[in-house]
């Protein structure tokens, strides 16, 4: 399995709803469960298989986050030194030329994304316009309505 570069605050995230899924939501449907087993008939009884049915989202869910954090690859984006680069975990202002509009993006993980906070996708089509590039560059987005010409600002690691 390929390494999945995630932000250290990412990570800390993942651990915490780890935590929470292990501590909380396990126990509390284990004795919904027993709960509803006590009630008797378990063929026509709503609550045990609606029970059941959580249990194993909850369970699909906790190997899902330790797989991801199995194969993380944390990154703190305040030591990355990449002499003015857009990297993973960048914070890039941009301007649309266009508009003249402002706009900051941090680069983060797919699970980490999003754009309400300005977190963007590694894998989305702006992140990937820019990384590689440096403050003053222009980068070009193909986005749905065409073509769209952004300049970079500035480049932080934060």
């Amino acid at each position: 399995m390929a390494t999945i570069p995630i932000t250290k605050r990412g990570a800390e995230k993942l651990k915490t709803e780890l935590h929470r899924l292990k501590t909380v939501d396990r126990p509390a449907v284990i004795a919904a469960i027993a709960e509803a087993r006590a009630q008797g008939d378990l063929s026509e009884n709503a609550e045990y298989e609606a029970a059941k049915d959580r249990q194993g989202f909850i369970e699909g869910r906790i190997q899902e986050i330790e797989g991801k954090l199995s194969a993380a690859q944390i990154i703190d984006p305040s030591a990355v030194d990449a002499a003015g680069r857009v990297v993973f975990g960048a914070t890039v202002e941009l301007e649309d030329e266009d508009s003249g509009d402002t706009v900051t993006y941090q680069i983060v993980g797919e699970d980490e994304a999003d754009l309400k906070q300005g977190l963007i996708n590694i894998s989305s089509p702006i992140a990937r316009a820019l990384i590689g590039k440096e403050e003053g560059d222009t980068a070009e987005v193909q986005a749905p309505g065409g073509v769209r010409r952004y300049e970079i600002v500035g480049v932080s690691y934060v």
